[in-house]
């Protein structure tokens, strides 16, 4: 089944997306074993992620290394020191404060830390992230005053809900942000968005990062 799923996903986005850029499947792996993790790695998963830093550090010496890990979820900033310069990609940096931690712990290891910056594209109080009328000037101050984190590209999370039509807008609006920060010379390479129920459209609106759950590893044990 975990194979079959694997291949399934692959199928749909070997397209790419609907400007034709490739598509980075991302295997969120929350409560699953070492070795079903691996198990999908053997199937051509490529990118597995954690979004708990506890599982993170239980697990993550011993998921295959031809694999990458990434880090998926909100992250206290007490914690940022358990994962730089361990994971290849955070894509959750939602304010100025993380954004200064991770700067620090990196600089003390001597590592340039690759992040994403998160968006709360919604508006919704239940999320974390920058808002969109905000997203510009916290990027050019973060990639201005941290050196020693680099800003790869820009992730949300869109609302739960059915509305096609809603949900349409707040992808498309993210795509625009994320191109209007390559217009400024960013260089951007992921807009991390779509997850298992919606996907599909995030990919017809731009996406090229999607962060893929029950869709590849089934129902959480």
């Amino acid at each position: 089944m975990l194979e079959e799923r694997i291949k399934e996903v692959f199928e749909i986005v070997k397209d790419g997306n609907n400007l034709g850029e490739d598509i980075t499947v991302v295997g969120a792996s929350k409560t699953m074993s070492a070795e079903v993790i691996n198990s999908a790695i053997s199937c051509g998963l490529k990118v597995v992620a954690e979004n708990r830093v506890q599982e993170f550090r239980e697990k993550s010496e011993l998921i295959s290394p031809t694999a990458s890990q990434h880090f998926i979820g909100h992250l206290q900033t007490n914690k940022v020191k358990y994962l730089v310069g361990k994971v290849d990609l955070i894509h959750s940096v939602d304010s100025l404060h993380l954004a200064q931690e991770i700067d620090r712990v990196a600089l003390n290891k001597g590592v340039k830390q690759d992040v994403l910056i998160e968006i709360n594209v919604g508006g919704e109080l239940s999320k974390s992230g920058f808002s969109l009328d905000n997203a510009l000037e916290n990027i050019e101050k973060i990639n201005l005053e941290y050196k020693n984190l680099c800003i790869k590209g820009l992730m949300a999370m869109m609302p739960k809900s059915d509305d096609e039509k809603l949900l349409t807008s707040l992808f498309t609006k993210m795509r625009a942000l994320y191109d209007e920060c390559n217009n400024k010379g960013y260089n951007f390479t992921y807009l991390s968005m779509g997850m298992s129920n919606d996907y599909k459209l995030a990919i017809k609106c731009g996406s090229n990062m999607i962060r893929l759950g029950r869709t590849i590893f089934g129902e959480r044990q």
